[in-house]
């Protein structure tokens, strides 16, 4: 029989990152008899399938050679020309493709920030829930979290400020449209007032936007690259608005930041996928996109609708929950003393899943909210899920009282 490693083979580094606590609900939810609210993918009914085989096979029939060949750390510049017009045409931010690095996910760009940026005791401010993916990445590099909490309105201004002067903070990461897990998103006077505590600081504001193009209500709010560029990083995705499969995402910097992140690609991966990159690249060229965003909004926005309708409905008055204008989940808090992880044990009895909060929160557990996505089922049984998970808050909470 094989001999295990010892425990002290392994680096300080990995043995305090936490596994993810979504991806081992997914595996629980691979039981096609539970309705799931748990995971943060995208509606696989709305994936051009179509569209990009048509592009794989013009690519492969044109270029089979060249595509199968080494590529630039960069990524491809037509892609990142793509991508520098779009943030232009869409959003009012003058970007070039230098600016423009693709990465295998955002979540490679957070690592890579991670690298570049981050010294073991380096702070980093953090949403409170924050994105778990986030919290992960920079757990590696054994950073200190400053949580700041966020409300409808954004993030807590006082806080920020706090942690700013407080601590010798690096980075300061925010999903300020349709937050994950919240959904909420920061108003504009919240985003101008968080630029200006930060403008001029030796702080980089991680702008994370895997969902801004996913409104489907509201007016769309600034982006902090365009309030503070020189203190901003924009990370993006073609997961949510074409295929998470690919992963092919990008980060946006400039000068000496963008010099340091490049060198951080290439000892990571040397380049992303290139096949990836110009099968997205021909898809967008042969197709565009509005359309294809417009019709993931319209399906959204149902979505969001029926899991409103069927909260309103089915749970106790006791339970709130926000309204989000776009993305893909929203936040439920449950009254004092019931924690969403006894909810949850409780709910996938009745074959019902969601994520409990506790990952989203650095140093706390046993709290009273959870995260519940919409994106992936459909109105029908978004409220047959609904109301079986209502049928337990109830009996939960009535037990409190």
């Amino acid at each position: 029989m094989k001999k295990e490693p010892s425990g002290n083979i392994f680096s300080d580094r990995i043995s305090d990152v936490p596994r993810s606590f979504i991806r081992d609900i997914l595996k629980l939810t691979a039981d096609k008899s539970i309705i799931s609210f748990a995971g943060g993918m995208p509606n696989r009914d709305l994936f051009p399938v179509k569209e990009l085989g048509a592009a794989a096979s013009k690519l492969f029939a044109r270029s089979g050679k060249d595509i199968l060949q080494y590529s630039t750390s960069e990524g491809y510049w037509e892609l990142r020309e793509w991508i520098a017009h779009r943030y232009k045409s869409v959003k009012g931010i003058g970007i070039t493709p230098e600016n423009v690095l693709i990465t295998s996910g955002s979540q490679q760009g957070l690592d890579l920030l991670g690298k570049t940026f981050l010294d073991e005791g380096d702070g980093v401010i953090i949403e409170e829930p924050g994105y778990l993916g986030a919290i992960q990445a920079f757990s590696v590099y054994k950073s200190l979290f400053h949580p700041a909490r966020v409300d409808m309105d954004g993030i807590d201004l006082e806080r920020l400020k706090q942690a700013l002067s407080d601590y010798p903070v690096k980075l300061y990461y925010a999903v300020p449209d349709f937050q994950n897990p919240s959904g909420i998103s920061y108003c504009e006077e919240n985003r101008r007032q968080a630029a200006t505590l930060l403008e001029g600081r030796d702080t980089m504001l991680v702008e994370d936007d895997p969902y801004g193009e996913l409104r489907f209500r509201g007016e769309a709010k600034s982006s902090f690259y365009k309030l503070i560029p020189g203190n901003t990083v924009l990370l993006g995705s073609f997961s949510k608005i074409v295929a998470p499969s690919f992963r092919i995402g990008w980060l946006v910097a400039a000068g000496e930041v963008m010099e340091k992140l490049v060198i951080a690609k290439q000892a990571s991966d040397l380049h992303t996928n290139y096949i990836g990159q110009r099968i997205i690249y021909q898809y967008l060229k042969d197709n565009g996109i509005d359309s294809h965003i417009e019709k993931i909004r319209a399906a959204y926005g149902r979505q969001r609708d029926a899991m409103i309708a069927a909260m309103e409905a089915h749970f106790p008055a006791e339970v709130r929950y926000t309204r989000p204008e776009g993305g893909m989940f929203l936040w439920v808090t449950l009254p004092e003393g019931l924690p969403a992880m006894d909810v949850f044990k409780q709910s996938i009895g009745q074959k019902v899943a969601f994520v409990p909060g506790d990952p989203f929160y650095v140093n706390k557990k046993d709290v009273n909210t959870m995260r519940l996505n919409y994106s992936c089922v459909d109105e029908d049984t978004v409220h047959t899920g609904i109301k079986r998970l209502g049928g337990v808050l109830k009996k939960m909470i009535s037990a409190l009282q």
